[in-house]
């Protein structure tokens, strides 16, 4: 087997310390190996030992984020490759740190690894960003749910009567609770606008068994919603900031049904302004785990399941794909519920952000493209014939006797 990096290193790399291995000055394939701590002191030391030995490229697993001090020290000075841990099944045999580092360093010599897409240090920063708020919206809906099951086991029926218990009528109606210096009648009057229109329903609504305890935690939850929404509100200022220069990017994306400003910063952060990495569009969706598997042995088809990965990218756009299915007359709608009658709904679901990732794709990869709605009946009109042989054997079945004429 031919030699493709002769002067290569492979990393086993820990939270508190990384093993290093390097052929030989020789050349031969005897390896020699040491271990360096993870702090900046000895990661410099590293460095300096890999170019002793004439290194130019390092291979290491994308383990958590424990690979990120090491790639800080050693992407300036050689070509660093951050390669998915999958790729690299143990042989069988002694399981060591060093014969870990053994065997990365033997594959990465023979060009038998593929490595990882590592944005820049700006793309990096603006991904920390969104996938924080991420995880501050999801912990945002979690205390949503608490204030409910609070209402519900103080006998206060308020969610189902108001659209939103986080409106402004319904936190006025949760701190009256709160305080306890109202009756019903009086809490049900601080409904505003067409909510005025359910006082009687919130009378009842607002008619429980509130204890001291209740009132505590309702409190409690509040304090940590106003929380959320300050930090919330303090992320969306800072990606505004770095979105800037892709405003007209971020506007083209959010003409595509289902896709809001909040998917558009996410898709922007994962992938980048830029699709070079990617020659082309399945390249892209293969990368980002939202096309089926490929597995077939022996000529039969296997198992479709899609690959689990980049999943910040994945949520959001199996989230795009959910509110796209609700749109009206629109082409992403129509194929959702195409796909959900015979596949079911989830895996329309994943189609469709196979399609919304496919459409960003080109919008990204053509600065002058703009999104172009196709249509609720772009089936329809497709397989004109075959919607029309379906229609009549429909009633046909139901014990009509059907004749076509077409119209002006």
């Amino acid at each position: 087997m031919e030699v493709m990096f002769p002067k290569c290193s492979g990393l086993d790399v820990h939270k508190r310390m990384v093993v290093a291995c390097v052929v030989d000055e020789s050349g031969r394939m005897e390896q020699v190996r040491k271990r360096f701590g993870t702090t900046t002191v000895e990661l410099e030391g590293l460095r300096s030992w890999l170019s002793s030995y004439g290194i130019t490229h390092v291979a290491m697993e994308s383990t958590g984020v424990y690979w990120k001090p090491i790639y800080n020290v050693l992407h300036e000075h050689f070509e660093v490759w951050i390669v998915n841990a999958r790729h690299l099944a143990q042989v069988p045999g002694r399981k060591t740190d060093e014969s870990d580092a053994a065997w990365i360093t033997k594959l990465m010599s023979y060009g038998l690894l593929e490595r990882s897409f590592i944005p820049d240090v700006e793309q990096r920063d603006l991904r920390d960003l969104t996938r924080y708020r991420t995880r501050l919206l999801q912990e945002k809906s979690a205390a949503v749910n608490r204030l409910h099951k609070v209402l519900e086991d103080a006998n206060v029926k308020l969610g189902s009567v108001v659209t939103s218990i986080q409106g402004v009528s319904a936190r006025q109606m949760i701190e009256a609770l709160i305080a306890d210096e109202m009756d019903p009648e009086a809490m049900a009057d601080l409904a505003q606008k067409r909510l005025r229109a359910k006082i009687p329903q919130l009378v009842d609504a607002l008619t429980g068994l509130v204890r001291p305890h209740h009132r505590f935690m309702l409190q409690e939850v509040l304090h940590h919603l106003d929380h959320l929404n300050v930090r919330i509100d303090a992320l969306n200022q800072q990606i505004g900031v770095l979105m800037a220069p892709h405003a007209d990017l971020i506007a083209r994306l959010d003409a595509i049904p289902g896709v809001g400003r909040v998917v558009a910063e996410i898709i922007l952060a994962e992938i980048g302004p830029s699709v070079e990495s990617w020659p082309s569009a399945k390249k892209l969706a293969s990368w980002a785990c939202v096309c089926p598997g490929n597995n077939e042995s022996a000529g039969k088809r296997k198992s479709g399941r899609r690959r689990k990965g980049q999943k910040w990218l994945v949520t959001a756009l199996v989230e795009a794909a959910w509110a796209a299915s609700r749109t009206k007359d629109t082409y992403l709608a129509a194929q959702f519920h195409r796909l959900k009658a015979r596949r079911g709904a989830k895996r329309a679901a994943i189609a469709v952000a196979h399609s919304i990732l496919t459409i960003v794709y080109h919008l990204i990869d053509k600065p002058d493209a703009v999104f172009e709605e196709l249509g609720g009946d772009f089936f329809l009109k497709r397989r004109k014939e075959h919607a029309q042989a379906g229609a009549l054997k429909t009633l046909e079945s139901l014990g009509f006797k059907v004749f076509l004429a077409p119209t002006a």
